[in-house]
């Protein structure tokens, strides 16, 4: 009796669609920023790579490419960035809208499963930049290891 390969799951970033997808993603992003008077002032003067950088960065913790962390930083430094700039609930919130609705313009995948991690690491995360956002320094390792988010397996974001 023949049996059937177990199909693999994709991770996050395959089923995203890939790096072109991620980039087409902050890009636009970032083009609303500009537009928008509640984040416009928190991403003035932002470098021209910013949108990049974040597209590889949020690749690489949904199981894509390691690009940003050998290229472009580490966790350590994403959070280094956020260091003094007084991110409030009103900014977060208003960044969990705008990026959200401009996954859906890009559109990446909209089917619940891919939603539900989606939304819970962008809000995992953009709690912490406002955290780490009013603190005086990082508190985590130099070396620690990049976040990774998957389908909701069980030990949180740090599952390798």
């Amino acid at each position: 009796m023949e049996t059937q390969p177990k199909a693999t799951v994709p991770t996050l970033y395959e089923w995203a669609g890939g790096m072109e997808n991620f980039e087409a993603w902050t890009d636009l992003f970032y083009q609303r920023v500009h537009q928008d008077s509640i984040l416009e002032p928190v991403f003035r003067g932002m470098a021209p790579e910013h949108a990049k950088h974040v597209a590889h960065f949020i690749a690489e913790v949904f199981r894509g490419p390691a690009r940003y962390s050998s290229e472009e930083g580490s966790h350590y430094t994403m959070i280094h960035k956020h260091l003094g700039k007084y991110l409030t609930e009103n900014q977060r919130k208003r960044w969990i809208d705008l990026i959200l609705d401009t996954a859906d313009t890009v559109g990446l995948p909209d089917d619940p499963e891919f939603r539900s991690a989606l939304v819970g690491y962008l809000e995992w995360g953009s709690r912490l930049a406002v955290i780490n956002s009013n603190a005086d320094s990082v508190g985590e390792a130099i070396d620690a290891p990049m976040p990774t988010w998957g389908w909701g397996e069980t030990g949180g974001p740090y599952v390798p």
